[in-house]
């Protein structure tokens, strides 16, 4: 009985933490949210970034913060929190606008790799919505496909067998789709290791050593791939394909 009262007290205890947690989240977002249509850039940032200290975390959050960092002409921190934002939910029209004139806005202007077309296509695809909204697309047309099943297994009028049959296998078609681009756009996320450069002007290194040869120039801002990480030292790929190393002070991880 007492170890009963007890594990009811952690549980009641839990949701009270919670719930603080929350409506402290709630007024830290506010006073940003205030404290940026008063033009006050830093102090929104600052209370932007407590509530992510918090532990929470939304790509509306990280897509303020990074237009803070904008009007602050902070454009390494406001293209980080923008790419940030952008994993989260990587079809959303203001977070990309904003990425792209932010990414405008800094010296380096690498020109990519080109990508084969089917590949290219796909990855749109997959952008378009968020990992959940195609995941949560999936498991309802799931259920509608098995609604469409029953009444092709249950139903004793042919025209609903065949209607009930030909829907079931259109519906689960694209629910398979729906999983598919759900779980490429999460693998992507787990398994894409990029950063933000956050020193204004570095060379990068042929190997981990800062007496190494000098193989090209990157700006503040710039986004680079994370390859290899070696005693204090990253090695990293930027658009156009050029690999080298840099210091991990100087970069930022998304």
């Amino acid at each position: 009985m007492v170890h009963m009262r007890h594990f009811l007290f952690i549980i009641l205890f839990s949701f009270v933490s919670l719930g603080l947690m929350a409506e402290v989240q709630q007024v830290y977002m506010l006073k940003a949210n205030k404290a940026y249509s008063e033009g006050a850039f830093t102090t929104a940032a600052e209370l932007y970034q407590k509530v992510i200290a918090s532990g929470y975390e939304s790509p509306e959050l990280y897509y303020n913060l990074g237009n803070s960092y904008f009007k602050l002409n902070e454009f390494a921190s406001a293209i980080l929190w923008y790419e940030r934002a952008k994993r989260i939910d990587p079809g959303n029209e203001d977070i990309n606008f904003n990425l792209n004139v932010a990414n405008n806005k800094i010296a380096d202007k690498i020109e990519p790799l080109p990508e084969l077309l089917h590949k290219r296509w796909y990855f749109a695809m997959v952008r378009l919505f968020s990992i959940d909204a195609w995941a949560i697309t999936g498991i309802v047309l799931l259920i509608l496909a098995l609604n469409c099943g029953s009444v092709y297994l249950i139903s004793r009028v042919l025209l609903l067998r065949k209607i009930g049959f030909w829907t079931g296998f259109i519906i689960l078609f694209i629910a398979l789709i729906s999983i598919l681009f759900a779980w490429s756009g999460y693998t992507t996320l787990k398994s894409t290791n990029e950063a933000i450069v956050f020193t204004p002007t570095i060379t990068v290194k042929s190997s981990p050593d800062e007496k190494s040869t000098d193989l090209f120039v990157v700006h503040e801002g710039t986004k680079v791939r994370l390859l290899d990480n070696i005693s204090g030292w990253y090695e990293i790929k930027i658009a156009n394909g050029s690999v080298g190393w840099l210091p991990v002070s100087a970069l930022e991880k998304i």
